[in-house]
């Protein structure tokens, strides 16, 4: 079933952190978050995630915040005090109803510092009175901006309605960020509802918490220097979006070694089939290609329908890829009935669950490309170099030094590059380095 979706992704681009790095830097809040907004949208065009119908900014919807805070006071669930306004949670008996937590077990300054003016100690900012140096807007209340919370609520609302089928974001976000969301939304439209709430796991390094403080972060940016962003994205899907997910460079390795494998083997079959391709002969296909296919979508199907679940999809993927190989490249694949409808067939399908899963290539021969180059990089080595070991290892052979010819694949296999042999001569692709290779093994 198709669906005409509105997807809205908001930007915060100015509170108190924003505020003090555009001071230390001596630069404007807005231009600064301006730039850093202009680069997470690069980031995701990278990994090939959609743009959203609309990109919403808190410094271009402050009347409409300012609105929704006059509307949450004149309901009596909220109060001013010094031009700052504050949500009361006492006026919001469902609070905690999203994360199960009770007010009693909100401790006063847990995340923020006690402001002793509050009625109650878990009461947040609606708005915040405008400080020196720091950036306002006018307001019935005084020169001041918008707290953190009210900025979501404001913007979903404006794009989306009170009412609307998912919100997202980190598991962190649930308290108080969603929480308060929720009492401040229905406190302006009592109908106000969410029918899902989708929270992703967090990003672990190494199996320790991925954080600044702990000297483990890394961007984006950082990592598509060494690895295909397509592979880093095949890495992403590779843990269900609510479970934390480990970084690791070993299993970047693993998930571009696999990228690469899927890649070749499509390439290699569209290369075979040609442009003449069969239309709609699926039913007459050989029995276990036809089951294989089924399968395929089935598995698809379910497991997308299950959450999302898409480790699941990927591993779903081997069996069709398998036979891909074995129609190109063994003997009695070759000589199959219906061998290239049969390969036109899977590629259709592998290629309806990549499209759908974001992974989907503009063409196959240059994303290869990429990935080897992305290798070379991380192995610190030029084309250049690799040839000139495949050619020494060439005249080791003919001079029949096998010895030197395995130390130079070993060699080569250590730094992720593989070689492989064929009527042809020898070529190279990608792999495992051959540390992490023994490391799976052994574990």
């Amino acid at each position: 079933m198709d669906y005409e979706v509105r997807y809205v992704r908001n930007f915060t681009d100015i509170d108190d952190k924003i505020i003090t790095r555009a001071n230390e830097r001596g630069e404007d809040p807005i231009s600064l978050s301006s730039r850093y907004c202009d680069e997470f949208q690069s980031d995701m065009a990278y990994l090939q995630c959609l743009p959203p119908s609309v990109e919403p900014r808190v410094s271009e919807h402050i009347n409409q915040i300012i609105d929704m805070i006059k509307k949450i006071l004149d309901k009596g669930c909220a109060y001013v005090i010094d031009r700052d306004v504050y949500f009361s949670v006492d006026k919001f008996p469902a609070y905690g109803r999203l994360s199960g937590r009770n007010l009693e077990d909100n401790r006063a300054g847990e995340r923020v510092a006690v402001d002793k003016r509050k009625r109650n100690p878990a009461d947040f900012a609606l708005w915040k009175s405008a400080k020196d140096g720091e950036p306002y807007w006018e307001s019935p209340w005084g020169p001041g901006r918008p707290g953190w919370h009210i900025e979501c609520s404001a913007m979903s609302a404006a794009y989306l309605g009170h009412s609307f089928d998912i919100h997202g974001g980190g598991e962190d976000l649930v308290f108080p960020h969603h929480e308060n969301e929720i009492a401040q939304s229905c406190a302006a439209c009592s109908s106000s509802s969410i029918s899902f709430w989708m929270h992703n796991g967090f990003v672990n390094v190494d199996n320790e918490k991925m954080s600044k403080s702990l000297k483990n972060f890394f961007t984006i940016r950082q990592v598509i220097e060494l690895y295909h962003p397509l592979a880093l994205r095949f890495f992403l899907l590779g843990t269900h979006y609510r479970s934390p997910i480990n970084y690791t460079k070993a299993q970047l390795d693993i998930a571009s070694d696999r990228l690469f494998y899927i890649y070749q083997s499509l390439h290699d079959c569209e290369e075979n089939v040609g442009e003449q391709h069969p239309i709609n002969l699926d039913d007459s296909l050989p029995a276990d290609i036809l089951n294989c296919i089924q399968n395929l979508c089935r598995d698809f199907e379910n497991s997308m329908s299950d959450d999302l679940h898409t480790p699941v999809v990927l591993a779903a993927l081997s069996e069709p890829l398998k036979f891909i190989n074995d129609l190109l490249h063994t003997r009695k694949g070759k000589k199959q009935k219906l061998r290239s409808e049969s390969l036109f067939a899977l590629e259709r399908q592998i290629r309806t669950v990549l499209s759908t899963l974001g992974l989907m290539p503009s063409s196959y021969s240059e994303v290869l490309r990429q990935l080897r180059e992305k290798a070379l990089t991380r192995a610190h080595l030029t084309e250049s170099h690799v040839l000139q070991k495949i050619e020494e290892r060439n005249l080791a052979r003919q001079s029949k030094q096998y010895e030197r010819s395995d130390e130079i694949r070993q060699e080569l296999a250590a730094f992720g590059i593989a070689l492989m042999d064929g009527p042809d001569g020898t070529s190279w692709r990608p792999t495992v380095p051959l540390d992490i290779q023994e490391g799976v093994v052994s574990t």
